[in-house]
């Protein structure tokens, strides 16, 4: 049998005709600089067309899987990819619930529960009945209490569900919080509504609320006066005005009259209750929900559940004197020791009756703890979690699968892993390996690369510069192979970055009293003028500080709507600051429309560059490929038409007018140093740069996005298919073409995300930069060479979860 995978020819995107062996069943790992071609090698040739021979082998339509540009790929099994995608972002999501851990819980809980009985108050034994494993969805029977006769309800799994009514708590409906309008946000008490005193309606808007308005208050038999300033208004006025004529804070003012029965005749939905019914009905969209919240809605945890979100007689049940809510909280390595102790408590023949489910329990659990996520909770919301957390996530139920003769691609699982996690990572790897599996890794970590058994080395640079094997073999093979960017650094002939030990500059912003999350009432000082990082094992509180306390603090004081209470005791320093940069991983935009050259504003003077070219004959909208003018209007500018299959995926193909190109033919004749507008779009951001160096407000955006490492991204790219660090990055870029008033705060979330050693060192010449220029600049970072060049370290830990959120060191790097 083939002990290879052999790609001959490999051409799609930048590669450049690659042929090349991958030994099987044996740690693999991809690297080379952002761009160079490692994920079009990895996902988009091996891995495709591994899903695709494998459908094609069990009889199934392979039309809509195309195949890709190689001449031909021997020896590949079937694949299973982790990438760095987070598709499950509802509220509703939570660690237990997608690694399945709760529902095993919820079993347990069901089985063996003790709760008080809601008319003695004694304690209801357990049933030990197998019938709680029935349908979650069925009503749920009763039995009389043992001691007193009261009926209660029987236990089942969806009585510990909070996505099921049985167990949901009813005033959150199992969300843990509610959402409150902030009345200081909506509007201005020093204005009148006539005076725009609404700060979300626009004048035509209050025009037509005003008559509404009024023939309200007229039915109640009091008036509205538009024009008196909103903090002069009466009770009554005012709960009409925020709340409506249906809202139970207007209805106490007259309990006993029926609300008007048309709008014309009064019936006002009130400005908190119309924000609160549009945020329901799009509460799944986070870009509205998001929106919402600036507006003037904000998120409290539930009063009636206490953000646990299930209902009270669900929180009453305790296995050996543990409720399933406090389990939850547990981090999962705790969880883990307190099921290993479970059999000691229990009685031999509770024991004989969940023994399978504590096995399956613990088993699940210790994976997820291999995997190195044991600081995790289950209550912790899927949203919030890294894409590496995601990824560990994955990782641990691939562990469970016993599956063997596999390829599995996996892209980056280091992301936001601290160095000592990453050992830990490399044995959860070679266990899938060791079962029989072959497992693909495309990494930049240089431990990951020391402990596989083949590195490849593609390059040597990015875009039309890489596509090509510049080294592979062994780690001490690539470490030797001169030429071989990778080798550098593995080698130690490429110099690792310095601090200029610069220090503390005197100026600082101080966090007084932190305490969110499992941060441990710190006090932390954050140099002001330097280039600041913040470090730690994964869950030690990093994020907690920066982006959740100091990030929002930061935002509502610039902003004017004051600092977040119950967090924080105070900060001070803001006097030296004059505006902050919040830079994180959240994704740039979730239109497809949107791409890298809207994002970064460069499309439009580049549309600018090609109406002056047309000598008056086209506008800057003809070369817009958003609006009708100039589009191809038969795919709308998309470039693609969307089939729609029966009983199978939706499928893009070419568009047959403009063979993909978005334009009409008259716009494609106008053409920049020999390129047309859908060559630019399809052409790199280096590339673009030499066909605009003499267009100023062209080449100035271009530079920003090359100087942060994204020369190698074409310009037409998606939005929505840009990892975490990309969008990250053209964030920065951004951000560093806006005009700035004063010294500025940049906050940064592991901007060294997918980029290789040599593009770490680029992105820190543009943060040196921004230092020198007298901004501030603090970074959430693992990566040992920024760790290295930074003026000042904060390490939080010392580990994660509840054994974390303490202030473990600070000072100058000494490494």
């Amino acid at each position: 049998m083939d002990d290879c995978i052999r790609v001959t020819g490999a051409r799609l995107h930048n590669l450049r005709n690659v042929s090349l062996s991958l030994p099987k069943n044996k740690l693999v790992v991809l690297t080379g600089l952002s761009g160079s071609g490692k994920s079009t090698l990895a996902f988009d040739t091996l891995h495709r067309e591994g899903q695709r021979q494998y459908m094609e082998s069990l009889g199934m339509v392979t039309g809509f899987v195309s195949k890709p540009a190689v001449d031909s790929i021997t020896g590949l099994s079937p694949s299973i990819s982790v990438d760095q995608h987070l598709t499950n972002r509802s509220p509703r999501s939570t660690v237990g619930t997608v690694t399945e851990v709760f529902t095993y819980l919820r079993l347990l809980w069901s089985r063996i529960g003790v709760r008080p009985c809601p008319g003695c108050g004694k304690d209801i034994p357990p049933p030990y009945t197998d019938d709680t494993e029935a349908d979650e969805d069925a009503e749920a029977g009763q039995r009389p209490c043992p001691h007193c006769g009261t009926a209660v309800p029987d236990l089942v799994m969806g009585s510990f569900s909070f996505n099921k009514p049985a167990g949901a708590c009813p005033a959150c409906t199992g969300l843990g919080e509610v959402i409150r309008p902030d009345v200081r946000r909506l509007v201005d008490d020093g204005k009148s509504v006539a005076e725009g005193a609404v700060r979300g309606w626009n004048a035509k808007f209050t025009d037509w609320s005003l008559p509404v308005l009024r023939a309200a208050a007229g039915h109640y038999g009091f008036s509205f006066d538009a024009h008196a300033p909103l903090g002069e208004l009466d009770d009554r006025q005012r709960d009409l005005l925020l709340y409506g004529v249906e809202s139970p804070e207007f209805r106490r003012h007259f309990p006993d009259t029926a609300p008007p029965a048309t709008v014309a005749a009064g019936r006002f939905e009130g400005v908190a209750t119309a924000l609160l019914r549009r945020y329901s009905e799009r509460a799944e969209d986070p870009e509205y929900r998001e929106r919402a919240e600036q507006q003037g809605l904000v998120k409290q945890p539930c009063g009636e559940c206490g953000g646990t979100r299930l209902r009270a007689d669900s929180r009453a049940v305790t296995v050996h004197g543990l409720g399933i809510v406090e389990a939850a909280r547990l981090p999962l390595d705790e969880l883990a020791a307190w099921l290993g102790g479970l059999r000691d408590r229990v009685s031999p023949d509770e024991w004989l009756f969940v023994e399978p489910v504590v096995a399956d329990l613990a088993e699940r659990v210790g994976r997820l703890v291999d995997v190195g996520v044991g600081y995790l909770t289950l209550d912790q919301s899927t949203p919030s979690l890294s894409a590496g957390e995601t990824q560990r996530l994955r990782l641990a139920a691939l562990l469970g699968s016993g599956l063997t003769g596999v390829l599995y691609v996996l892209d980056e699982p280091t992301i936001g892993l601290h160095p000592s996690d990453t050992e830990r990572l490399v044995r959860v790897l070679r266990r899938l390996r060791d079962l029989g599996n072959t497992v693909l890794v495309i990494e930049h970590d240089l431990d990951v690369l020391k402990a596989a058994d083949h590195v490849v080395d593609i390059g040597p640079g990015a875009g039309r510069d890489g596509g090509r094997i510049v080294a592979q073999g062994t780690p001490d093979e690539v470490a030797g192979t001169e030429g071989s960017p990778t080798g550098a650094y593995l080698s130690g002939r490429a110099a690792s970055p310095v601090s200029r030990g610069r220090g503390d500059g005197g100026t600082a912003l101080v966090i007084r009293g932190a305490r969110a999350h499992n941060l441990k009432d710190l006090t932390v000082r954050v140099p002001l003028g330097r280039l600041v990082t913040v470090t730690g094992p994964s869950g030690s509180g990093k994020s907690t500080l920066l982006l959740d306390i100091l990030g929002r603090a930061a935002r509502r004081r610039f902003h004017g709507a004051g600092e977040q209470p119950g967090e924080h005791d105070g900060i001070d320093g803001w006097e030296h600051l004059g505006k902050i940069v919040t830079v994180d991983q959240e994704p740039v935009s979730r239109l497809p429309r949107s791409n890298a050259a809207t994002y970064a504003e460069v499309f439009t003077p580049i549309r600018e560059v090609f109406a002056a070219r047309s000598r008056g004959r086209l506008t800057a909208g003809h070369f817009s490929f958003n609006v009708p003018g100039g589009r191809c209007e038969r795919c709308e500018g998309a470039g693609v038409l969307t089939v729609h299959m029966h009983f199978l995926p939706a499928v893009e193909v070419r568009c047959p007018t403009c063979k993909g190109r978005r334009f009409r033919p008259e716009v494609l004749s106008v053409r920049h140093e020999g390129h047309d507008i859908a060559e630019v779009l399809r052409a790199t951001v280096d590339e673009a740069l030499t066909v605009f160096r003499d267009v100023p407000p062209v080449a100035t955006r271009l530079k920003r996005m090359a100087d942060v490492g994204l020369g190698y991204l074409p310009l037409g790219q998606p939005a929505t298919t840009l990892s975490g660090g990309e969008a990250q990055r053209l964030k920065l870029a951004r951000e560093l073409g806006r005009r700035t008033t004063g010294r500025s705060l940049y906050l940064l979330d592991e901007p060294t995300t997918g980029l290789h050693c040599a593009d770490t060192a680029r992105l820190l010449d543009v943060l040196q930069r921004l230092v020198d220029a007298g901004h501030s600049v603090v970074t959430i970072e693992h990566n040992l060479d920024v760790v290295r060049a930074s003026d000042w370290l904060i390490d939080l830990g010392p580990e994660g979860g509840a054994r974390g959120g303490r202030l473990v060191a600070q000072g100058v790097p000494g490494i």
